[in-house]
């Protein structure tokens, strides 16, 4: 490893080594009886499962149904709106406009990683809004956590594909 000028070689290489242990996954949670971490077994068939979910949801118009898949600090980059949506109410004031178009997703390529009480899917869908017949082609990030009791989005990047084909 090569040092910084300014930095003698031995704290160089702590602060590495310190660094590379912040970028670890983040602790899972600890069971108070033994201490232990406990990672939710999980599948990419489940993970899967949980964009059919969301896009159920969508379908159904119910404005809150969408945002119960959200937990309550997760962060969404809509597709069709330039505001990053933090809070509930943000994330619903995105999809009372959004759900106006009666929206379905489907997936045409996607990428699973599994972690410890996380998980990632990203990849590419198409939403076609059954309001108009307009079809919109997007790149997806959904990250997932284990809360104890369900997967819920911790994060869902969405953006329309730059390249009209």
């Amino acid at each position: 490893m090569k040092s910084h000028p300014a930095l003698p070689p031995r704290l160089s290489m702590a602060l590495a080594i310190a660094l590379a242990g912040c970028a670890a996954s983040p602790p899972a949670s600890t069971t108070a009886s033994t201490g232990t971490t406990a990672c939710k077994a999980t599948s990419e068939p489940e993970i899967a499962a949980l964009f059919e979910r969301w896009n159920r949801s969508l379908q159904s118009g119910d404005t809150q149904q969408v945002v119960a898949n959200y937990a309550e600090d997760s962060v969404l980059l809509p597709t069709v709106s330039n505001k990053p949506r933090v809070s509930a109410a943000e994330k619903a004031d995105y999809f009372n406009h959004f759900l106006a178009n009666k929206p379905a997703g489907k997936i045409d390529w996607r990428r699973i990683e599994i972690g410890c009480n996380s998980a990632l899917d990203s990849g590419l869908y198409t939403f076609t809004y059954r309001s108009t017949g307009v079809q919109v082609k997007a790149r997806f990030t959904y990250t997932y956590k284990w809360n104890g009791t369900q997967w819920l989005i911790s994060s869902h990047h969405s953006s329309a594909l730059p390249e009209k084909n």
